[in-house]
């Protein structure tokens, strides 16, 4: 899959509104086959220890964030595996620099972690709806410094993987009333969802900026059409495992020496216990 198409979108000027929220049919990965990539690669990347993968997703309300790290999740192994939503800042979390209540949720070297929104809330969200009149509202700089702190982990071994996805109004529409109408998914619903939904184009407005604003080599985003979501999960999954692949083509190396060796004792007599 090329997934530069996916990011040659995200330019200055950017209307995300005005982009497909539709993927093509000759456009879709093949999901099963990613996701047999991706439980192969995970565990070599776990194996070798030497880097991380760190999966940004962000999108409206209903975008299906949580179904999709749940089919990433299917094809991986849970040892080196986790995934954190993050909702707006609460009691400490407010009072210190916005990417403070990050750091502690990064991928070790080996892991695989999926973020359910982010450090950009920090420039999306609580740009509407502020958590703390003491925040900076300095946003140039904060671009500045997502940029440095992502640039700093792609430094350390860490490879970014920064998703938007792309839902249209009625699609979303659709999506927010089933919803309503499904107690299974009810309990998902509070009275932000409303305040949300009423701020649609004042979001997507700030998406407009945010996104170029951080679009970097190191770390570019990816404008995923959303409105079918087994499509987009394909897409994703493509993502995670050529990352993945790139990542850890190989197992380590085994030890040549202990290898013969440990195999004759395994298959010898096994020794006689000489205690007491």
């Amino acid at each position: 899959m090329d997934s530069k198409q996916f990011a040659d979108v995200v330019a200055p000027g950017m209307d995300v509104e005005a982009l497909d929220s539709v993927l093509p049919e000759d456009q879709k990965p093949d999901l099963a086959a990613a996701q047999r990539d991706i439980n192969e690669h995970q565990r070599r990347l776990f194996a070798n220890q030497r880097n991380a993968v760190l999966l940004v997703l962000q999108g409206l309300d209903a975008s299906g964030k949580d179904s999709l790290i749940r089919t990433l999740g299917q094809a991986m192994d849970p040892a080196a595996f986790r995934a954190h939503s993050f909702g707006r800042p609460q009691r400490e979390e407010v009072h210190h620099d916005f990417l403070w209540r990050v750091w502690r949720h990064l991928p070790a070297r080996g892991e695989v972690v999926a973020f359910n929104r982010s450090h950009y809330e920090a420039v999306l969200a609580e740009r509407l709806w502020p958590v703390s009149e003491n925040a900076s509202d300095d946003w140039e700089r904060k671009y500045e410094a997502i940029n440095g702190f992502e640039q700093h982990l792609t430094r350390e071994g860490t490879r970014i993987i920064k998703v938007w996805l792309q839902t249209s109004e009625e699609e979303q529409r659709q999506r927010l009333l089933k919803r309503l109408d499904s107690p299974r998914k009810r309990w998902k619903f509070d009275h932000a969802d409303v305040l949300a939904w009423q701020a649609r184009g004042d979001y997507l407005h700030l998406v407009n900026q945010v996104l170029p604003a951080t679009h970097t080599s190191w770390a570019p985003w990816h404008v995923i059409p959303n409105d079918d979501k087994k499509a987009a999960r394909a897409v994703v999954a493509s993502l995670l495992s050529d990352a993945l692949k790139a990542l850890a083509p190989e197992y380590p190396a085994e030890d040549d020496g202990s290898i013969p060796e440990y195999r004759e004792l395994l298959s010898g007599k096994r020794p006689e216990n000489k205690g007491g």
